[in-house]
């Protein structure tokens, strides 16, 4: 029997790897001669660089950056085992997790730390990217990464824009002539999953700027600064984002990718799986068992367990969910390919004995999950 274990990290508790060695373990208590082929995943949020690092046997590397307010951070990125290929979740630089609450405010925060980070790769000779868009503390539509990588942002008296959405207002004109020339060589693939578009209603400032710290005054300015900046960007760069799904990624990051550095958004859950060779694992395979933290409606939108059901479907391989927690909702993923969910929860508990106890929790589930299917298959 071959069972292919491709399950998220459980956030807080345990990662991808770890989560995987956990049902593996129950796994073989129910068959122990069952070939178990183990793919941890990510979707393109946390834990994505750990994930691609660990199935390339790569390496992390970490260097000191801005953080979202200018401040020397720490920050990691990782190098694929083929040398070239760099990957970077801008949370490690310019993540709302690098702040106090009382700090969060979009119209100081840069993605400057962000470019840096680019840099970094550049100078260890990777010419591709993988970026991770989640967990912005920014605003500022990509502005500071540009100006990291070289980009000049000048007001009308020709001088350079300091930090923060709150500065683009003022932007007359984007000079590129001291940009880092290795750009030219790069390609940049950016794990995306939200299609909201770069301004407007349903853009970056009114639908997470909230989250940021924004007011709904401060949510209305930042709207029209990034309005402005997508006016100067189609005059600098010939190429309309404004509206274009996607490009409200991160702040408005994902918009300047495209705009400036050629990048192109694929769903994260999809280019994790193609670096892992997902696909050529479930060839053959009898069962696969996903799983992540939390399970509800919001996981039929681009969440891993969604990812791993569907191309399992394209085999025609049932697929059984574990989950930290069964929220609300979880009737869609029954339609992505999803076979049944199950909580590894064995008992009233509280969230901190979930996550302590969750190896042990998850080698419980899946040997019982097991059994049952020795059942379904006449063993």
């Amino acid at each position: 029997m071959k069972i292919v274990v491709a399950p998220d990290s459980f956030k807080g508790s345990l990662t991808a790897q770890q989560v995987s060695e956990a049902i593996g373990t129950g796994v073989r208590r129910a068959y122990p001669d069952a070939e178990i082929v183990a793919k941890p995943m990510a979707d393109g949020g946390e834990g994505t660089l750990q994930c691609l690092v660990d199935a390339t046997h790569g390496k992390i590397m970490t260097t000191t950056v801005k953080d979202p307010l200018g401040r020397p951070v720490s920050a990691a990125f990782g190098i694929l085992g083929d040398g070239a290929t760099c990957v970077i979740e801008l949370a490690a630089s310019s993540g709302l997790y690098l702040l106090s609450p009382a700090e969060r405010n979009p119209l100081r925060t840069t993605t400057y730390g962000f470019g840096e980070l680019i840099l970094a790769g550049l100078d260890l000779g990777c010419r591709r990217f993988i970026l991770g868009l989640g967990g912005s503390a920014t605003n500022d539509g990509g502005a500071g990464m540009l100006q990291a990588l070289g980009y000049r942002l000048l007001d009308q008296a020709d001088q350079p824009l300091s930090f923060g959405g709150g500065e683009l207002s003022r932007l007359s004109r984007i000079d590129g002539s001291q940009k880092d020339e290795r750009l030219a060589e790069c390609q940049f693939v950016i794990a995306c999953d939200v299609t909201n578009p770069f301004v407007g209603p349903n853009g970056a400032s009114h639908v997470f700027g909230p989250q940021k710290g924004a007011t709904p005054d401060m949510a209305r300015a930042l709207d029209d600064h990034l309005r402005h900046f997508a006016d100067v960007i189609e005059t600098s760069q010939g190429i309309a984002i404004h509206d274009l799904p996607g490009t409200g990624a991160a702040g408005g990051v994902a918009g300047a990718l495209l705009a400036f550095l050629g990048g192109t958004l694929q769903a994260g859950v999809q280019i994790v799986m193609d670096i892992t060779r997902l696909a050529e694992a479930m060839d053959g395979a009898d069962l696969v068992l996903t799983g992540e933290g939390q399970v509800d409606a919001q996981t039929a939108h681009g969440k891993t367990p969604c990812g791993v059901a569907q191309l399992a479907q394209s085999f025609g391989i049932p697929v059984i969910v574990l989950a930290g927690s069964v929220g609300a909702g979880i009737e869609a993923l029954y339609e992505k390919g999803v076979t049944a969910v199950f909580s590894i929860a064995n008992r009233p508990m509280t969230l901190q004995e979930s996550m302590r106890d969750s190896a042990a929790l998850l080698a419980q589930t899946a040997e019982q999950v097991m059994r049952m299917y020795a059942i379904r298959r006449g063993y």
